[in-house]
């Protein structure tokens, strides 16, 4: 699955949802997804919250067959800025 595919999939949850920050996704050379308030995109820009992830591994949390916070206590992702944004992303994910 693409970049665009996955953001295309979490964009109804993401705008309907009341999260509030600037959090991104970077998957390396597979590209980025930028939530925003409660708006999505997959252009690059600075974020409050940065999240090093791989595509593989998103796809499985987005999914939800992978457990974001066991995900993370395995080195699946780094978070970089503000973790209480990560925290919060059980609204959108």
């Amino acid at each position: 699955m693409s970049v665009a595919k996955l953001a295309e999939g979490m964009k109804a949850k993401v705008e309907s949802s009341d999260f509030e920050g600037k959090i991104k996704f970077d998957c390396g050379d597979d590209g980025v997804i930028v939530i925003n308030n409660n708006t999505l995109t997959t252009e690059d820009q600075d974020a409050d919250c940065t999240i090093g992830v791989s595509l593989e591994d998103l796809e499985a949390i987005a999914a939800g067959d992978l457990d974001p916070t066991a995900a993370f206590m395995q080195g699946k992702f780094e978070i970089d800025g503000d973790m209480s944004l990560a925290m919060k992303l059980g609204q959108v994910l």
